[in-house]
């Protein structure tokens, strides 16, 4: 292969799962590292290691590539992954980019011109626009970013303007971008996501996954290949999916992923890099994409023959609480993780898991031959992992695999609303004709709105003496109240930041505010008393 040294402008799992393949192809590996982040995983996987100033600054990614001698960038996913602008820097640095060129970053990443894109090439797509035209509700969007950052949904009118500023504020941490787009939004669709390779022959579409079960718009549990859509779905699927990648001149590893409800298929966004879940892919193909990524960078004529084999499903271990779902820090101090499925870790036993970066443990993914036996698979891996020290999504997860619901498919992105998580499962579900309301000989009524479980989380942190403690660590990002405000229900008091992601702290009742113990900058642990209401 013409690279031989490879820099990864990234870390955690992602970089440590780029460095596993290079090092069996025989590719010399560069870790970068922030400050705070040099003792960690990544960089002890790697060949060598620079220091940079920030993850988000290309031109540090660029000096520390051309300080080691690396001939080429992997960007991993998330940070500056998606960024035309970086990946052009980087070609012109004469260094090889490991990913789409910065034209098709450029056409795909930005959601608006995407969304024009794919309607001139008959993708269906949801409407876009101002809130006037697309109603409510609706979902606001980071035009130059995913994985759930910089989004908000908005049932009221009076919740928009502090739902844009929110998210302008995480897609500006996230993607260093905070430009935001407003998009209609459906209730209980499915997310499936069809897998795509660009290359010299064309774009391969390598097989779909459903990645349904979400939390804050962020997935938790990935399956290939999607399970129980109705007939002709996934053809309509990978013909948009296919469409729009080459309407783009898409090269290399991408995702195109789409809302599937009942019979309507919506194209929501191509992601220009590779994605968390590719795994599930690779296990049920047997390809490894991101060796395919590098021969597609290094000009390599690519041949595929896909075919796919049983079934293969992935779950993402966070340092996270089960029922809130909020971040958790801490050292982990005692870490096992199974054996007999596969692991892509992004830490070891010792590691401390901080505020700064994702909460990432691990990925389990396991393959079966059909989708029970990969169920059951999974479900003694998850059994079989041990974690002390660090709070983390494990309960979750080992009652997720086991919930009828999950068991037989029924599946949506309002699954933890329609289930609360770790409640007692039922011992059955009804079949799929009797899971929604219906009169005889009447239509089908609409399904009712999902509750906006975000509003109701943050008051878990209050006493019924009104003392408003944080109900994650994080940094304080913005004071709302003074000593002496009347507050009303469900009114911004704080807001924290942690690992990127934002969480309004809301008055549980109407009150007075009678102290104020935090301000803005602030670092503050799980349970730091914030604000006591009177």
């Amino acid at each position: 292969m013409a690279i031989q040294r490879l820099l990864v402008a990234n870390r955690g799992e992602i970089a440590v799962r780029v460095f596993r393949t290079c090092a069996r192809l025989g590719i010399d590996t560069v870790a970068v590292f922030a400050s705070d982040d040099r003792n960690s995983f990544h960089v002890r996987s790697a060949d060598s290691a620079v220091e940079l100033g920030s993850y988000l600054d290309g031109a540090e990614h660029i000096r520390a590539a051309v300080a080691a001698r690396a001939d080429a960038i992997h960007p991993g996913y998330g940070f500056l992954s998606e960024n035309p602008t970086f990946a052009e820097a980087v070609l012109a640095a004469g260094i090889t980019w490991v990913g789409p060129s910065p034209e098709a970053l450029r056409l795909g990443g930005d959601k608006v011109a995407a969304h024009r894109i794919a309607i001139e090439n008959g993708v269906p797509t949801l409407p876009q626009g101002s809130p006037g035209e697309i109603g409510f509700p609706l979902v606001v969007k980071a035009a130059a970013g995913g994985g759930g950052r910089g989004m908000r949904v908005v049932r009221d009118p009076a919740q928009l303007d502090e739902a844009l500023a929110a998210a302008r504020r995480e897609a500006e941490g996230a993607f260093g971008n905070d430009a935001v787009f407003c998009e209609r939004y459906l209730d209980r669709p499915r997310h499936i996501e069809a897998q795509l390779l660009g290359h010299r022959g064309g774009v391969t579409v390598l097989g779909g996954r459903d990645c349904s079960i979400q939390r804050r718009h962020q997935k938790l549990i990935e399956e290939s290949p999607p399970p129980g859509l109705r007939p002709g779905t996934w053809a309509r699927i990978e013909g948009g999916a296919r469409a729009f990648a080459e309407a783009i001149g898409y090269q290399g590893a991408g995702t195109a992923e789409f809302l599937v409800s009942g019979d309507d298929v919506y194209f929501l966004e191509l992601n220009g890099r590779i994605q968390v879940e590719h795994p599930v892919t690779e296990e049920v193909t047997g390809l490894d994409i991101v060796e395919l990524q590098l021969r597609v960078a290094a000009g390599e004529e690519i041949g595929l023959d896909v075919v796919t084999t049983g079934h293969a499903i992935e779950a993402r271990l966070y340092a996270e609480d089960s029922r809130t779902f909020l971040p958790q820090t801490g050292r982990l101090a005692r870490l096992v993780l199974p054996t007999g499925v596969r692991v892509d870790a992004g830490v070891e036993e010792g590691d401390e898991i901080g505020l700064a970066y994702d909460p990432m443990i691990a990925k389990l993914i396991a393959h079966g031959s059909d989708r029970e036996s990969a169920i059951a698979r999974l479900t003694g891996a998850l059994d079989a992992t041990e974690i002390d020290g660090v709070i983390t999504n494990l309960p979750f997860l080992r009652w997720l695999v086991r919930h009828p619901a999950f068991v037989t498919g029924s599946l949506s992105t309002a699954f933890l609303i329609d289930h609360t998580p770790l409640s007692v499962s039922p011992l059955h579900t009804a079949p799929p004709a009797f899971a929604t309301p219906w009169r005889l000989n009447r239509p089908v009524p609409p399904p009712t709105a999902a509750p906006n479980i975000d509003a109701a989380t943050p008051a878990a942190g209050a006493s019924a003496h009104g003392a408003i403690a944080a109900p994650m660590p994080g940094t304080v990002l913005a004071v709302g109240v003074v000593v002496g405000d009347a507050v009303t229900p469900q009114q911004r008091l704080v807001v924290l930041e942690a690992m990127k992601m934002e969480m309004p702290v809301l008055a549980p009742f109407a009150a007075t505010v009678t102290a104020v113990h935090v301000a803005t900058g602030d670092q503050v642990a799980a349970g730091t008393l914030l604000v006591e209401l009177g």
